[in-house]
């Protein structure tokens, strides 16, 4: 299949290339210094999902200043900018998210995060571990040169700044995009299209994504696990979960490694989190796992949690144990439209040439940018971003307290954000 696809790349991409549009290089040139800016400041005051007033703030008052039709409190802390042309048209959305994450940076950069913020009731150090400053500092560009081209575009555009990517905080019974959704965010507008990007590791300006199933859908899994406590010494006495625990987690493994073809479908099923016990010699009455299941199949998807249910009960009652077993979508798959990441090729060649791969494999991280996919036709893509120099498989991943953006592959994004939009209104 990868081959097929690598293939229908090479040919889209040796297709000749009708009315490209090219970003205007002055006007991305000139708005560079406050995108470098404005991702320093953002790095240095990162928010938590459903927290970023202060980014939200600024997002909405840099659109406001362009001239744009500007709605807040989408999707709670989200912002919407919408661009009208000149003349009538289509409409297309750009899309960056907001929210940073309960860690402790620890770069080095002289604009580091000493942010703090409050998750699950607690004080935590909070920072842009995943490179939310940078997209909505290029965004925000974006629009900047976009909006000084109004009188030459024929159409809408409309800017989504997303709040909570990384999940809905605990007690919100959604994350940021599938709220946005719920709230009407793209009929609202009349949205056609979406199209969104993500800073990772990679050759800087390099970009790549792969039409179909691109990034996995993710699910939490929670389990309890019930007994009856006992002195460690009398383990008969009672109902050991400690021993029940260690089988669910080796049942997880076996399930997920004996029972799924991983050339056709990857998975991965790993429990992630142990709550038991309070004493070295005291049996708890109640064990507490959680983990997250990575999918790029829906049956398959739901087969496998079917097996997982009935071996973990099964595993519980071999011990004398009950089990609770519960799963909650956090992203769904990102589906990357096959009509659009075709067109989506020569387009993108303009911005990165010779740097971009439109039939990249899958990866197992996810992202809900897949919720307004499941609405309108769209097309998800990574921009490599590791520094110079540097091999990207050494480079920091997302999610690291080292995590960094090089600063080089901004003007990349913003021109890639521009060409899009132009390019899909002069279809």
């Amino acid at each position: 299949m990868i081959r097929t696809l690598a293939v229908a790349a090479a040919l889209i991409a040796a297709l000749p290339v009708q009315a490209q549009v090219r970003a205007p290089d002055a006007a991305i040139a000139a708005v560079m210094p406050d995108v470098v800016a404005w991702r320093r400041d953002f790095h240095a005051n990162p928010e938590l999902g459903f927290a970023e007033h202060r980014t939200a703030a600024a997002v909405a008052a840099h659109l406001r200043s362009l001239g744009l039709e500007v709605h807040e409190g989408v999707g709670k802390t989200g912002v919407v900018g919408v661009l009208r042309g000149a003349r009538p048209g289509k409409t297309v959305a750009l899309r960056a998210d907001m929210d940073a994450l309960p860690v402790q940076e620890a770069t080095g950069l002289p604009f580091a995060s000493t942010a703090t913020g409050t998750y699950m009731g607690n004080t935590v150090p909070v920072a842009h571990a995943c490179g939310h400053d940078a997209h909505i500092a290029m965004l925000m560009g974006a629009a900047e040169v976009l909006a000084g081209m109004k009188d030459q575009i024929s159409g809408t555009i409309v800017f989504i700044f997303q709040a909570a990517e990384e999940g809905a905080p605990p007690g919100e019974p959604l994350g940021g995009a599938a709220l946005m959704v719920q709230e009407g965010v793209l009929d609202r507008f009349g949205v056609e299209a979406i199209f969104g990007l993500h800073v990772v590791p990679g050759e800087p300006g390099s970009i790549w994504w792969r039409p179909q199933g691109f990034m996995a859908a993710s699910d939490r899994v929670d389990i309890v696990l019930k007994g009856r406590q006992t002195h460690g010494a009398w383990p008969w006495k009672g109902v050991d979960v400690i021993a029940a625990s260690a089988a669910v987690v080796q049942t997880v493994n076996t399930l997920t490694a004996r029972t799924v073809d991983p050339t056709t479908t990857p998975t991965v099923f790993t429990i992630a989190t142990l709550d038991a016990g309070v004493r070295y010699n005291i049996i708890p009455d109640q064990a507490v796992l959680s983990g997250t299941l990575r999918t790029f199949d829906v049956e398959q998807r739901n087969a496998l949690v079917a097996r997982a249910e009935t071996a973990i009960g099964h595993v519980a009652a071999a011990h004398g144990a009950t089990a609770e077993f519960s799963v909650r979508q956090n992203a769904a798959l990102v589906y990357n439209d096959p009509e659009l990441s075709g067109w989506l090729t020569p387009v993108l060649e303009t911005v990165s040439p010779g740097k971009v791969n439109p039939a990249a494999p899958p990866t197992t991280v996810a992202e809900d940018f897949s919720y307004f996919q499941q609405k309108v036709p769209g097309v998800f893509f990574h921009l490599g971003a590791s520094a110079d120099g540097v091999n990207p498989a050494d480079s920091p991943p997302n999610h690291s307290p080292q995590f960094d953006v090089n600063e080089r592959v901004l003007e990349t994004g913003v021109r890639a954000h521009v060409t899009i939009a132009l390019s899909y209104l002069e279809r």
